[in-house]
């Protein structure tokens, strides 16, 4: 009874956790409570018992109060340890003048965590910085965090507990400015961080203290990553020490795990129970003729070094805690219950740090771990026709998919058809380079030539294994967008799962779960693209991205800059369950970058027919031409349609596009300025353009009612001139994605879209 007990109280605590999503959450748990506290003083009532299970009454009846107390406390508790910024927090002495100008400032701080390689080729890493100075006779003590950026050749040799002075420009985070974009601003907010600096320069205070700190954890994690890559190589090298210390410690090239996520390996680069389970494995195979208590603390010592090692990740905690629970059952010579154990591994974690409720890593480990528990068994049983290795094989990877797609559909909007026999055909390779990692890791950390002789063997299973994720990561549809669902969706769903697995006629009619979770997927996705007309104006850079919605149909202007298509474009189009774009056009006359912005959104989605503008058609359709896209100049006058909408370039040199719209014209302009308007230049309800300064002479033929830049301000004069014409003005870099409809007209996006992933 104490252990239901206890699993009540663990259950209760979390859906308060998670109530914190709802303004009155808290509450609702207690009044649960408090009802069913009532109903069991109630059951003495035959009435009562005969609509309640018997095994109901076996529960004392305050036990349901105090967890919906204990409900109740989740949520005052996460509101207490939710960050704030302090008094003298860092992201408090970011001024106006700052935000609208760049400053350069100086912050004296200790570095907190391993640089990291970015995207954008700069090393990055959280600084706890207690000194600013402006250069302007204003200094000041500060605490917090900052998210830190610096040139890579700034950073070489940086390392975990150094004190540094990094001068650079001091930046608040922005919010998801875009449906579907990341909110950089609720991520920060997360970690206990609610400013960036984006560093010019790095310099080593105090190098007599520093050299003090030339070991650490830091340094054994380095030591084994070299050892492993000296004769491995790259991209080979890194992978094994990503499999066995995490990708979040390693240096991973962006492209080897952006393929693994496209084809639903990326657990396969996330330290966690897997590698605990090795770790398990070869201490209890090496202690076995020793006393439990010796394996128990042999074991329990392995596992605190691996998560020393990994850097306190939520999912190597998760896998730490239940490794040494299984050690205590196995100490305490008791049957270990799984499920249990995963539920006070969760709860444990949950009050050392409650907002990791919405850290996605959190989440997938816990529903893939819990999938394994439950379904893996139901699984095994209908597969008794196989061998046992090669049946466990199979309903692994398809019990953890199963768990998670919901959660991935609600957050990304994006599923991996591969995953499955991905994972089926590559759990022997993983298998073997997780392990052979790990012995080369123990191996370099006695001599490194060891550690790297033993690395070297590993080459060929993971050439292997880059090779197969390659393959179908290049395959089409290798991560097809359905569109995201609601909150309310994801718990229906997950309803369903659970009654599937509490009740013997749900297991008995999965079947009817399956599709009423397709039918949950697909159908909304698909009766809002069968009948929306829209058009959104992204924002994220300089050049105008327009994306119509025309009632299946989809057309695209401009393909954005490289960041931009991939971090603002891509992830819209995907939250939209679009992959297929009918009709693209670009108006860039000319661009080194075109082909490969046009070829980055073409590795997820299919394009039809590509209009380009200017003198660079011919290399741009010769490029693209491995991608079936059928690419075509785009002459003046020329008439692109669909049901609502047509278009026609009006000035190829300037790369001006007309855009007839149910009466309503709009005016898109390329980036190429516009020297002397046209004469013949039409009226327009609508102009869109980049928001460099604008001619009076351009207004005043144009006369728009509304305005659209791509920029976060304009200059003087021309929003003068707009303000005397009574324009409406939307600015993409204040106010966001710009949404019209024929109903409910213009809308600011951001004002509508919350980031679903963060409670904060």
């Amino acid at each position: 009874m104490t252990q239901i007990n206890l699993t009540i109280f663990c259950l209760t605590y979390i859906l308060g956790l998670l109530a914190t999503v709802f303004n009155w959450g808290g509450y609702s748990l207690l009044a649960v409570g408090c009802l069913i506290t009532s109903l069991s003083y109630m059951g003495k009532q035959s009435i009562w018992r005969k609509k309640l299970h018997r095994s109901f009454w076996h529960i004392k009846p305050q036990i349901w109060l105090i967890a919906g107390v204990v409900g109740f406390g989740a949520t005052i508790y996460f509101q207490m340890r939710t960050p704030h910024p302090s008094r003298n927090d860092v992201s408090k002495f970011i001024t106006a003048s700052v935000k609208d100008s760049v400053q350069v400032i100086t912050v004296q701080g200790r570095i907190a965590s391993t640089p990291r390689l970015t995207r954008n080729q700069r090393s990055q890493f959280w600084l706890e910085p207690f000194y600013l100075n402006n250069g302007n006779n204003f200094s000041k003590d500060v605490s917090g965090k900052l998210y830190t950026t610096v040139p890579l050749l700034q950073a070489t040799g940086l390392h975990e507990g150094e004190t540094i002075a990094v001068t650079g420009v001091l930046y608040k985070p922005k919010p998801a400015n875009n449906p579907g974009g990341f909110n950089f601003q609720a991520y920060l907010a997360r970690e206990g961080s609610f400013a960036g600096l984006k560093g010019k320069e790095v310099n080593l205070i105090n190098s007599d203290v520093n050299t003090h700190n030339n070991w650490g954890w830091w340094a054994v994690r380095q030591r084994i990553i070299q050892a492993q890559v000296r004769w491995l190589g790259v991209p080979e090298g890194v992978l094994v020490s990503a499999m066995v210390l995490g990708n979040r410690v390693v240096d991973l090239p962006s492209s080897v795990s952006d393929s693994f996520i496209r084809v639903g390996l990326a657990h396969a680069l996330a330290a966690s129970g897997f590698q605990v389970s090795l770790i398990l494995g070869v201490v209890l195979t090496a202690a076995q003729r020793f006393s439990s208590r010796i394996q128990f603390t042999i074991g329990v010592t392995a596992l605190l070094i691996f998560l020393g090692l990994t850097g306190l990740q939520p999912s190597v905690l998760r896998a730490v805690i239940m490794g040494i629970g299984a050690l205590t059952a196995l100490a305490l010579e008791r049957k270990v219950q799984t499920l249990r154990l995963i539920l006070l591994a969760a709860t444990l974690l949950l009050i050392i740090n409650p907002i990791w409720i919405w850290d996605l890593g959190f989440e997938f480990s816990f529903l893939a771990t819990l999938g394994l528990v439950v379904t893996v068994p139901s699984l095994m049983q209908k597969l008794d026709w196989l061998p046992p290795a090669i049946a466990t094989l199979i309903a692994v990877p398809i019990s953890a998919y199963i768990w998670t797609i919901p959660l991935q559909i609600y957050n990304f909007g994006l599923i991996s058809p591969y995953s499955i026999l991905v994972n089926i055909i590559t759990t022997i390779p993983i298998s073997v380079i997780s392990l052979g990692a790990f012995i080369s890791a123990i191996a370099a950390l006695i001599h490194p030539i060891i550690g790297s002789a033993l690395a070297w063997l590993l080459y060929y299973p993971t050439h292997l294994l880059v090779g197969i994720v390659d393959f179908f990561a290049k395959l089409p549809g290798a991560t097809t967008a359905v569109g995201t669902i609601s909150l309310l969706y994801l718990l229906i769903i997950y309803l369903l799962f659970i009654l599937v697995c509490l009740h013997k006629w749900w297991q008995k009619k999965w079947w009817v779960v399956a599709l009423i979770t397709i039918g949950l997927v697909f159908v909304p996705t698909w009766q809002a693209q069968a009948s929306l007309f829209r058009i959104t104006a992204l924002a994220g850079g300089k050049e105008p991205v327009l994306i119509i919605q025309d009632r299946g149909k989809v057309l695209l202007i401009n393909s954005g800059h490289e960041n931009s298509s991939r971090f603002t474009v891509l992830p819209f189009l995907q939250q939209q369950g679009i992959n297929q774009i009918d009709e693209a056009i670009g108006l860039k006359s000319s661009s080194s970058n075109e082909i490969k912005e046009w070829s980055l959104l073409l590795q997820n989605l299919k394009l039809n027919n590509l209009y380009n503008c200017g003198d660079r058609h011919y290399s741009t359709a010769v490029t693209l031409k491995s991608h079936s896209v059928k690419c075509q100049q785009l002459l003046p006058n020329q008439a692109i349609s669909t049901d609502s909408t047509s278009m026609r370039l009006l000035d190829a040199q300037s790369s001006i596009l007309q855009m007839q719209v149910q009466n309503r014209t709009w005016l898109i302009l390329g980036e190429n300025k516009i020297e002397k308007p046209n004469e013949k230049l039409p009226q327009a309800q609508v102009l869109v353009w980049s928001g460099e300064q604008l001619d009076s002479d351009l207004i005043a033929a144009v006369k728009p009612e509304v305005a659209i830049a791509s920029s976060a301000k304009l200059d003087r004069e021309t929003m003068a001139e707009l303000q005397h014409n009574k324009t409406q003005v939307f600015l993409t870099g204040r106010d966001g994605a710009v949404q019209w409809t024929p109903s409910r007209q213009f809308e600011i996006a951001v004002e509508t879209v919350e980031d679903k992933t963060s409670a904060l």
